[in-house]
């Protein structure tokens, strides 16, 4: 009997069901297990990555990196997800979330590290014969060897299965021999491993190749001169007749493109994770030069304006923090329930990951815009010296902006997510146009006024919460049927729409793990958290709203757009909150604490 009960909610469900707050996994939950490895993992940034931070991003010392790299696999850092045995440490999906989110303080090492551990170990887990796990991962999970992951082209960006390399079978029938050219390939300057997609003959779609560099034909350009982690190896790979024994094919011929989506499913989650270090690390150091500096005879950090920034850099980490964390335990909790169904963890993981496909690119367009607007603001807290290429914000601000680019660009995934979640409505997968009509019918009625308890905490929010709901049903449902087949193509409307599912799901995943830190806790002792979630929902009201205008001006006119616009100022319809108050209150705290100080 499947463990998957009716109260499991599925990949983008957040949008119709409630969710209690019990049912959520919080950040404050890990084990002490899982905090020995975080910290562990902290320790190895600050002994290795900080002090030569400088080093690395020079580059002037090519051994310097996979020095390094080679060190975090001795202390099996590299091997978090590889089962034990493999040689790795065999742990759950919210513990390699957890470290991700860690080495997101590394700087370029972020980049080296998710590469190697993410794209470049992930499809021989996933997809490869007990043979190929047996012959590569240990070498991969202890660092003996470092992957890299060759999908990009010069002409295939975005439209990743449009490739030009071929893979040509030799006469013999042992050996493909791969040609054509890749991009912007991470760790490709000291890679043993590459996972090389490529198409046969007229295939329609790429098939895998698993390539040791040691099969030659592999040639490369210099390093790239880039805007931001700079310390990270990136590449253009030329392969020219590398000959790749048959075995060395990854699953089945012309399922490449399958294993690029997946993966991509994972890298994209495990972004959203990855970028909380860095935020963590540049509030942290916000905060601390803002009580150093000073102007007209006082700390910076006295002056309202200042508060506001630390106050709002931590509000948007905090809510990362949450929606990813949720996220990642929801596909925990599937993969569990899908293997004792008797079907191989690897096909679980697998399963449970294009399940919540949805949240997964969620995480990486909030995560990695929650990173810029951070860097950017920390920027402007050092003010001048924020520019200077001798304090940290330089580099922080240089870094984060590839997040929004790589793993799917931000303006992809928008219209991906959505774009997942109408495929899924109309083969039946999700009860999307029932709950839809629902709404539709509720904007010709007269409304009716319920009486909130106020008494119970969040009670008012989580009412404010179940209207943003019906804001999308709305307008997306109405999408859906005044666009039709052509819904695609208005990439603007998209856009739109997403950003309300972006908003619902972080507001959301805020005020649930409020609600359950508080149940653990106690409320005196969350007031800042509190405050926190309360900040960001009035935001994502205002946010939703925007977006949602937009998007019923685009498509809809006459008495339909009024009362479209009717409804959307009646569930949007919220308390006036005390942003001004509530912002000094988190930033006075974490002027007490001396960082930020909330996970």
């Amino acid at each position: 009997m499947s463990t998957i009960t009716k109260n499991s909610i599925n990949g983008g469900e957040f949008l119709i069901k409630e969710t209690a707050a019990q049912e959520i996994f919080i950040f404050e939950e890990f084990s002490e297990e899982q905090k020995m490895m975080a910290q562990a993992c902290q320790d190895f940034i600050d002994t290795e990555i900080h002090p030569r931070i400088e080093d690395i991003d020079s580059m002037k010392n090519p051994e310097l990196v996979p020095s390094i790299f080679h060190k975090a696999g001795e202390l099996g850092l590299l091997g978090i997800s590889v089962p034990e045995e493999f040689g790795g440490m065999g742990m759950s999906f919210n513990t390699s979330m957890l470290i991700a989110d860690i080495i997101g303080g590394a700087g370029s090492f972020s980049t080296t590290y998710g590469a190697h551990t993410g794209i470049g170990t992930l499809p021989i887990l996933y997809y490869g014969t007990e043979d190929q796990k047996s012959k590569y991962l240990p070498k991969l999970a202890t660092g003996e060897w470092a992957a890299c992951y060759c999908l990009t082209e010069p002409d295939a960006g975005s439209d990743a299965n449009s490739g030009k390399t071929k893979a040509t079978l030799t006469a013999d029938g042992k050996h493909y021999l791969i040609n054509g050219q890749k991009m912007w390939i991470s760790n490709a300057g000291f890679a043993d491993i590459f996972i090389v997609f490529a198409k046969i003959e007229d295939d329609k779609n790429l098939t895998a190749f698993i390539v040791e560099k040691g099969f030659g034909g592999i040639t490369m350009n210099e390093e790239e001169k880039k805007m931001g982690i700079k310390g990270s190896s990136t590449r253009q790979v030329f392969f020219n007749d590398c000959k790749v024994p048959v075995e060395n094919m990854l699953s089945e011929r012309q399922n490449g493109f399958k294993i690029a989506v997946n993966i991509l499913n994972i890298g994209r989650i495990k972004l959203g994770a990855g970028v909380l270090g860095g935020c963590r690390t540049v509030a942290t150091y916000a905060v601390k030069y803002a009580g150093e500096r000073k102007q007209f005879g006082v700390a910076i950090n006295s002056f309202g304006a200042i508060k506001q920034k630390l106050a709002e850099m931590a509000v948007r980490t905090y809510a990362c923090e949450s929606l990813c964390y949720r996220a990642g335990q929801d596909i925990e909790d599937r993969m569990e329930a899908i293997a004792s169904e008797g079907i191989s963890d690897a096909e679980a993981k697998l399963k449970a990951l294009e399940q919540f496909a949805i949240e997964a690119a969620i995480a990486k367009v909030h995560g990695s815009e929650v990173l810029d607007y951070v860097v950017d603001q920390g920027v402007q807290v050092y003010g001048g010296m924020g520019y200077s290429a001798d304090a940290p914000m330089e580099r922080a601000y240089r870094d984060a902006r590839i997040s929004r680019i790589y793993e799917g660009t931000n303006e992809i995934n928008r219209m991906l997510m959505v774009g997942m979640l109408l495929k899924r409505a109309m083969k039946g997968e999700i009860n999307l146009f029932e709950p839809a009509m629902a709404v539709s019918q509720e904007l010709t009625s007269v409304p009716s006024f319920e009486t909130i308890d106020t008494s119970e905490l969040f009670a008012a929010e989580k009412e404010v919460i179940k209207k943003l709901k019906k804001v999308f049903l709305m307008v997306g449902g109405k999408a859906a049927m005044a666009l039709a087949d052509k819904i695609e193509s208005e990439q603007e409307v998209m856009m739109n729409l997403a950003d309300v599912m972006i908003e619902i799901y972080a507001a959301e995943s805020a005020v649930l793990r409020t609600e359950k830190l508080v149940s653990l806790r106690g409320e005196e002792a969350c007031q800042p958290q509190i405050a926190m979630a309360q900040v960001y929902l009035f935001e994502a009201v205002e946010k939703i709203q925007t977006a949602a205008k937009e998007a019923i001006a685009s498509f809809t006119k006459g008495d339909e757009q009024k009362v479209m616009l009717m409804g959307l100022k009646r569930w949007t319809k919220a308390d006036l909150v005390n942003t001004k108050e509530l912002r000094r209150q988190i930033a006075d705290y974490m002027i007490e604490k001396g960082k930020y100080p909330f996970s």
